[in-house]
């Protein structure tokens, strides 16, 4: 292991009494069967409680994330993964949940300075570089409607993303740095599955593959944040900052927008524009990446 991810000891240590491949495969199953079954139990009580909306018609809202309810609802299922990997944990692996964290002390440390240089960051950016004129976001929301429901939206937004963080850096990334050695390993396979989670052809359309390669290098750089750190405080600073402004500030075009103060003139299936607007977000994801490392000394 080279110097800049000694500090990524203290993640693996956890790891290394259960690290065969046979158990990683087996609780990522678990993982997913009990995520799964909590979705499909939850639609279906939902669906004793509100009689006469299909089940489909509830899958469907919750896709859309056009209103901010659905949106709400669309984050905080994300709490089912902390459930499902709370016991995946304990029973396959013999960890708890904090395990999957590192240092409290340190994660909240990590957590607060890298939210607080990103804001900077994402503030700095759009007071000097002014969106194109083709660009210009719209509003969504009113102010005061927004603001009413900030308290609900940023523990969901934490939910999720700290849910995506414990599963792919805290959890597979670790388990897979007790069995391999090699970074390129316990870095990039995490990543890649990350990127598969965005996979979404229906509302994506033609650019999929696009967001999907965007995604796997996000998880790229969080997953080398949190080998500098040892904790996945910096990466979910990082992932957290990135959703505010995504989701909660200015979103695509219907695209989980219903809680969003802007939205862009244009669609995640507007593969066109995407591919004009993809290097400006790969550039904001490789100076977000070096301003959290910054915020670190690391």
């Amino acid at each position: 292991m080279s110097d800049a991810y000694r500090p990524h000891e203290a993640l693996v240590a956890a790891a290394r009494p259960t690290a065969s491949l046979v158990r990683l495969v087996l609780g990522a199953v678990m993982l997913s069967v009990l995520f799964l079954s909590l979705i499909f139990a939850t639609s279906a009580l939902l669906n004793v409680i509100v009689p006469g909306t299909p089940m489909d018609d509830t899958v469907t809202a919750l896709e859309r994330g056009d209103t901010p309810y659905g949106v709400l609802a669309n984050l905080y299922v994300f709490g089912f993964i902390l459930f499902a990997l709370a016991i995946t944990g304990r029973t396959v692996h013999n960890r708890t949940l904090p395990s999957f964290i590192g240092d409290p002390g340190r994660a909240r440390h990590h957590f607060g300075r890298v939210c607080l240089y990103m804001v900077g960051l994402h503030v700095a950016l759009s007071l000097l570089l002014p969106a194109t004129p083709d660009l210009v976001p719209e509003t969504n929301l009113n102010p005061s409607l927004w603001l009413s429901f900030l308290p609900l939206a940023l523990p969901a937004l934490l939910i999720q993303t700290g849910a995506e963080e414990l599963v792919f850096r805290g959890y597979l990334q670790s388990q897979l740095a007790a069995r391999f050695a090699s970074p390129r390993v316990w870095l990039i396979v995490p990543s890649i599955l990350f990127g598969l989670l965005h996979h979404d052809p229906i509302m994506n359309g033609d650019a999929t593959w696009l967001i999907v390669g965007w995604a796997t290098l996000f998880g790229i750089a969080a997953a080398d944040l949190t080998a500098r750190t040892g904790t996945i405080g910096a990466a979910l600073g990082l992932h957290f900052v990135n959703n505010f402004f995504a989701i909660l500030v200015v979103a695509p075009e219907n695209n989980l927008d219903g809680l969003a103060l802007y939205t862009y003139p244009f669609a995640l299936g507007d593969t066109d524009t995407l591919w004009v607007w993809a290097p400006l977000d790969l550039m904001l994801l490789l100076v977000s990446w070096l301003t959290a490392r910054l915020a670190l000394r690391v």
